[in-house]
């Protein structure tokens, strides 16, 4: 079974980026691989696990956590074959609530896939510009395809200081299911890969 983790970027009140994410994670259950039972999604919450800036002592990549909300994030990631980042560009980049959930983790992202669907008056994909780096960093491979919701036709917003809704347009679906194809082909693949990685350093310990 391929577990893939829909997370929603951002932790601010009244989030677009939840409307988005939501919408992304009901649409992704009628891909194929999904209706067939073969990958599983789960909606997850950055907001959910209340992360601080970034306050563990030691650098992640020794994985010696100290705070129960670091060991609970680290959990969470660690039970994930691949990733559908779901996030607003702030500032022509992405959220820091993002980038430091990120920062907490270091081994928990190595060998797995991420996709992303953004959002923004520019459709957010300079946030994933800049997420894409930070995934190669973490040696996380990112499929191309990427689905870029625009403010102005994605969405019906009459208050700008509330999420609104999402209307997206008909070619979004379409392309979230290319994402998705390789996503979960990716995913599964990688899979495979951090198996045999696990097998050699047993075999060579």
């Amino acid at each position: 079974m391929t577990r893939i983790a829909v997370i929603v970027g951002s932790t601010r009140p009244q989030r677009r980026t939840l409307v988005a994410a939501q919408w992304a994670f009901e649409a992704a259950g009628r891909h194929p691989a999904v209706k067939d039972g073969g990958v599983t999604l789960e909606l997850l919450d950055l907001a959910d696990f209340n992360l601080p800036v970034l306050d563990e002592a030691v650098s992640a990549a020794f994985g010696q956590y100290s705070h129960e909300h670091t060991k609970r994030w680290s959990r969470a990631i660690d039970s994930f074959d691949g990733f559908l980042f779901v996030t607003p560009e702030y500032n022509h980049s992405l959220p820091g609530s993002l980038k430091n959930a990120l920062d907490y983790l270091y081994g928990e992202w190595f060998h797995k896939a991420a996709g992303f669907v953004s959002h923004g008056v520019h459709g957010g994909t300079r946030a994933v510009e800049h997420l894409r780096a930070v995934m190669t960093e973490l040696k996380v491979a990112t499929v191309s395809s990427q689905v870029a919701l625009n403010a102005f036709t994605d969405f019906a917003i009459t208050d700008p200081t509330l999420p609104g809704e999402i209307t997206p347009g008909e070619h979004q679906e379409p392309t979230l299911f290319e994402l998705l194809d390789d996503l979960i082909a990716w995913s599964a693949a990688f899979k495979g890969v951090r198996q045999r990685l696990a097998e050699a350093e047993t075999a060579g310990a």
